[in-house]
């Protein structure tokens, strides 16, 4: 009987091993790979709160292991996670650590000068991203990549997984729109990790001036891009939960009209609609919420559409899709009124606008993109890290 229950015991040891090592981790996880390089140096950490490692945060694992973290850089919606989309962030100091907290949100460029870079001697860059082109975060990394390349500083990304890495889909921006919401010649959907995008960023010579910086990639292990990732932390306040997410490449064209995706209530990303919409058999009304202080349609009933049912798998084989937008152009009849000049920025092209304008449908505008995401997808090969 002794020998059966060590057995067991043995045998419930190998399976618990096999498991966590099969589970996919992120590259923070790796902490001997990457401690000894930050060994007796300044070190700088831009992230938020998702950079945990488990149930503990980075920047609180570097300063129990005696690392001289010397500043945080917080992106979009602030170190915390909770500042509204846009929403100035101004810089403090962490209560816990009492590390200085340099926003790169607060209406400035984004860009830290000469002051906050000598502060260190490494970067290290630890977020959660979701692959898209107006996800704010890859374009703090991409200024910083161009800040530590200026001033000679080493920049370590510890890559996470991305959600929406399983596809690449969405025209390419045209330079021209260029803006805090789209800052790289990349899809929509992109399908890298910010790892990978870093390597291209320095590998394309995307940075101005040509300009390149010293990088090191800490891998995340058992991952694919054929993972269907999901996010144990919410990565931004209007992100709630993987449905967003998934929906987010395609409705936050909603963020270029008059009507609402939801933010403010608590489905964002994840309903469209109008106060005069017609014909459809689902309201809300936006609210002032944590994370959405002054929604789009504040107090105002909204007629529109609940995407939540829809299958993910549905989701994933539409991609980034048009149908949502045109319906509610169509619905609202209200022509050119029914875009503002955010749409581009979104958009990244000028005939998006103007093809839903002429009538067409979502797949004949789709078809504008497929060879230049054909091509993207060759030109990006080099630096991926995970098999597709």
């Amino acid at each position: 009987m002794k020998r059966l229950v060590h057995i067991l015991v043995l045998l419930t040891a190998v399976l618990f091993v096999y498991s966590q090592d099969g589970r996919t981790k992120a590259g923070a996880e790796s902490i001997d790979e990457y401690l000894p390089m930050l060994k007796n140096k300044n070190v700088a950490i831009m992230s938020n709160h998702t950079g945990m490692i488990n149930d503990r945060h980075l920047v609180d694992i570097l300063v129990e292991k005696d690392i001289k973290a010397v500043a945080i850089f917080s992106p979009e919606h602030g170190f915390r996670g909770n500042a509204d989309a846009g929403e100035h962030v101004p810089g403090s100091v962490d209560g816990k650590t009492g590390i200085p907290i340099k926003s790169l949100y607060d209406g400035k460029d984004r860009k830290p000068g000469k002051g906050s870079m000598d502060l260190f001697d490494i970067l290290v860059i630890d977020i959660q991203d979701v692959g898209l082109r107006f996800y704010t975060y890859y374009i703090t990394m991409a200024k910083l990549m161009d800040a530590c390349a200026e001033y000679g500083k080493k920049v370590i990304v510890l890559d996470r997984p991305n959600p929406n890495g399983h596809y690449v889909d969405g025209p390419i921006l045209d330079m021209k729109h260029k803006s805090g919401v789209g800052w790289l010649p990349i899809p929509v959907v992109h399908g890298m990790t910010l790892g990978e995008l870093a390597m291209m960023i320095n590998g394309e010579r995307w940075l101005p001036d040509n300009r390149t910086c010293d990088l090191t990639i800490i891998k995340c292990k058992n991952y694919t891009h054929k993972t269907m990732y999901q996010l144990p932390i919410t990565p931004s306040p209007n992100l709630p939960n993987m449905k967003s997410i998934y929906l987010y490449p395609s409705t936050c064209l909603f963020e270029g009209t008059v009507a609402s995706l939801g933010r403010g209530t608590a489905f964002p990303f994840q309903v469209y609609g109008h106060p005069d919409m017609k014909g459809c058999t689902f309201d809300f009304t936006p609210e002032s919420i944590a994370g959405a202080k002054n929604p789009p349609l504040l107090n105002r009933l909204c007629h529109g559409v609940d995407l939540r049912e829809i299958p993910d798998e549905e989701i994933f084989r539409r991609g980034f899709d048009l149908s949502y937008i045109i319906d509610a152009y169509n619905n609202l009849n209200m022509g050119d009124g029914f875009f503002t000049p955010f749409f581009e920025k979104l958009a990244g092209v000028d005939y998006i606008r103007k093809m839903i304008r002429d009538g067409k449908s979502a797949t004949e505008i789709k078809e504008m993109w497929k060879s230049d995401v054909e091509k993207f997808k060759q030109q990006r090969k080099p630096y991926l890290l995970y098999a597709e």
